[in-house]
């Protein structure tokens, strides 16, 4: 089955290299580590599913002759949004 990661080397692909590459590029984009805890693999391997749920919809749409990751960007998104509002939590208590 083809995923929606086709960097991913390894024919048998489980996403680990996708899926940290993405994070090093954004990382390398801002210019720092994300700040936060429960990164977005951290994330994904706490609750798989809608990781994979999210590839089979972009491989659905890839079937059907078309390119549509939206259900991927939401998912990367609310995560993105977990991780940072960690950091929020966290300088709230500081003193």
């Amino acid at each position: 089955m083809w995923r929606v990661n086709w960097i991913h080397p390894f024919a048998g692909g489980n996403g680990r290299t996708s899926r940290a590459v993405s994070y090093l590029v954004l990382c390398s984009k801002l210019g720092f580590r994300l700040p936060g805890t429960n990164t977005i693999p951290e994330q994904i391997v706490a609750n798989r599913q809608p990781y994979y749920s999210a590839l089979d919809a972009a491989d659905a749409a890839w079937a059907d002759g078309r390119i549509d990751v939206s259900e991927m960007e939401q998912l990367l998104a609310e995560m993105l949004s977990n991780q940072l509002a960690s950091v929020i939590e966290a300088a709230g208590h500081t003193n």
